[in-house]
């Protein structure tokens, strides 16, 4: 079964092409905004993805390899750069539900920040100028008791160390070990906060906030706020191992409100930002890409067969028509032409015909070496989901400097697996129809062509 022979598979979208205005962003998501946990999305195939293989299917695990969220985190890491932005969703996926299971007494102490309020802010954040450019420590002392002195900030001081009291509450405990239950099912560690020893963030919070230029300290009486401070020094403030690509009117409207409650609703703008770039960018981009079954050397590879092939049937019919041989015996070109046109079609889209006829995709690179080498691959799955771990970088993963020695034969024939996933298998195998739909018509007007010259009689 396949789809529509008018498929097109969905096109590359670039970060220029994908920044809209906020407003925008909220509308595009729409029916699939993250408040509601329910899967799915549009029936049939919208923009070349089919419903089976919808982001909502792809992140609550309702898909099989090569289309799971563990390849959709490994193709924003080693791909597209930018696993941040799924890290945090799925942060924030946790985060809010497990806000919502708190009892109502404790979640009071955490007031809901409104749109009204962020609306306020941001136009209040318009008027006011970015942060201040910092002055090294001379330059301060020559200018020091004269009316060109740099202005210090004026933080109102909080006895003890804000961010790592625990919360005074009744069940303040319980605040700080359930965010391990949260993160089980992607981390597949039951440790995030805990397992986590360096105290860095403490200034980079406290920076984010001075640059944000507030002057107080976030309150400690609110749940989860050593987790938010974690969150700013992680994805938000400047510097951050894992920063979001933020504005800085956005990441002024976010700070000011987090110093105000810890409320879910107070990541409201973030959260549109992050998710109309996972939903509308990254996600078709991981579609399309997983749509190719071989390498890049063994796409290249294919597209030589099939100019090869092509050129074959192009000699065939010259050799024939030069000849004294009937015009029906040009028919026999088209074996080459069918063969080379629907080879190049299908590899021009990235899928190679010798694979997809078993349904068999090549390993990734970094899938290559994880058999061999099983405490390597648990730790690479464990970095990227760990929402509350350290950069993003993987150049000194093992497989980079193991894959970069391998020749180029080997990377042609790499390993083999069979794709598990029923909605991929059923887009490649449309693509090819539609290739030797192609084919076929090319191949019946290259040899109409060589068929309608008469016989040279040379031999």
């Amino acid at each position: 079964m396949v789809y529509s022979l008018t498929y097109r598979r969905p096109p590359h979208v670039d970060s220029a092409r994908a920044s809209v205005l906020g407003d925008e962003k909220t509308k595009s998501i729409g029916e699939t905004s993250i408040d509601s946990q329910a899967s799915g999305g549009s029936r049939g195939i919208s923009f070349g993805i089919p419903d089976a293989l919808s982001f909502d299917r792809i992140i609550t695990g309702g898909t099989c390899p090569p289309c799971t969220a563990r390849d959709f985190m490994n193709y924003l890491v080693y791909i597209e750069h930018s696993a941040e932005n799924l890290q945090f969703y799925l942060w924030y996926r946790g985060y809010l539900k497990r806000f919502n299971e708190l009892p109502p007494n404790e979640r009071a102490l955490a007031p809901e920040w409104s749109a009204e309020q962020a609306e306020i802010d941001a136009q209040a954040n318009q008027g006011t100028p970015g942060p201040k450019q910092q002055v090294s420590a001379e330059t301060a002392a020559v200018f020091k008791g004269t009316d060109f002195a740099p202005p210090v900030a004026s933080v109102v001081e909080v006895k003890g160390n804000p961010f790592s009291t625990p919360p005074r509450t009744p069940n303040g405990e319980k605040y700080r070990e359930s965010a391990a239950p949260s993160e089980r099912a992607w981390s597949e560690n039951c440790s995030t906060l805990n397992s986590n020893t360096d105290k860095s963030f403490q200034n980079k919070t406290a920076g984010a906030f001075q640059g944000a230029d507030l002057k107080w300290q976030p309150f400690t009486i609110q749940p989860f706020r050593e987790e938010i401070s974690r969150i700013i020094a992680i994805y938000i403030a400047d510097g951050a191992p894992r920063q979001l690509n933020l504005s800085a009117k956005e990441r002024t409207t976010l700070l000011h409100a987090l110093a105000n409650t810890t409320h879910p609703t107070a990541f409201r703008v973030v959260v549109h930002t992050v998710e109309w770039s996972l939903r509308h960018q990254a996600h078709p981009n991981f579609i399309r890409w997983t749509i190719c079954n071989g390498n890049a050397p063994r796409v290249v590879f294919a597209r030589g067969l099939g100019v090869a092939g092509i050129l074959g049937g192009i000699i065939c019919a010259i050799l024939i028509t030069l000849s004294n041989a009937g015009r029906g015996w040009r028919i026999l070109s088209a074996i080459g032409f069918m063969i080379g046109i629907a080879t190049l079609i299908a590899a021009w889209k990235g899928m190679c015909v010798v694979l997809h006829g078993m349904h068999h995709r090549h390993l990734r690179p970094w899938e290559l070496f994880a058999e061999d080498d099983d405490e390597s691959s648990l730790d690479m799955g464990k970095g990227s989901f760990d929402t509350l771990g350290s950069t993003n970088s993987y150049e000194d993963e093992p497989w980079v400097a193991r894959y970069e020695k391998r020749n180029i034969i080997r990377k042609v024939f790499d390993r083999e697996v069979w794709i598990q996933e029923p909605a991929l298998r059923q887009i490649q195998d449309t693509i090819f129809v539609q290739a030797l739909g192609g084919a076929l018509i090319i191949t019946a007007i290259s040899v109409g062509i060589f068929c309608a010259f008469p016989k040279g009689n040379y031999y």
